[in-house]
């Protein structure tokens, strides 16, 4: 019998100048970037929430703690891949992947194909099965101060090998 799961993921950082700002496997130029004890992808720590969340395995701080040495500037894309094998060990696979980023600058539009494309191939579907979408905070909040980012994500999981 098939099984089918859904996840949701969120993940907040501050923006500090000089720092890269890493997107959704992508590298954007800015003059700002996430501070994190990783590379501070936003958008793919939401997505591991996600899938973790999705199967009741925790979430990324448990898996990934920002205690550990190993993890300390880490690229999220390595992060990203050892969620999907967990979640291939218990016999599910993503069905589709639903993204928010809100931040108010830099726009994020010409850099979505890219995103969508390096999360496909990371969770092992199709680029048309990962929807990036962007707004922003209308500069209300920290967020539209320009002071953070945020991300959220929902997934769809599921067990069997047919397509839904």
């Amino acid at each position: 019998m098939q099984k089918i799961r859904i996840g949701y993921g969120y993940d907040v950082h501050r923006l500090a100048e000089g720092l890269p700002l890493w997107l959704g496997g992508v590298s954007v130029p800015s003059d700002r970037g996430c501070v994190a004890h990783s590379d501070g992808d936003v958008l793919i720590h939401a997505v591991c929430d996600a899938l973790l969340g999705a199967l009741a395995l925790g979430d990324i701080g448990t898996h990934f703690p920002d205690t550990d040495p190993r993890y300390a500037g880490i690229d999220s894309k390595l992060l990203l891949a050892e969620c999907v094998g967990l979640i291939e060990k218990q016999g599910y696979r993503v069905g589709n992947v639903d993204c928010m980023l809100c931040l108010e600058r830099p726009k994020i539009k010409p850099f979505v194909p890219a995103m969508q494309q390096t999360l496909a191939e990371i969770l092992k579907v199709a680029p048309g099965d990962v929807s990036v979408k962007a707004t922003t905070k209308e500069g209300l909040g920290f967020i539209g101060s320009g002071e953070g980012v945020d991300a959220t994500a929902a997934v769809l999981l599921f067990s069997g090998d047919t397509d839904i």
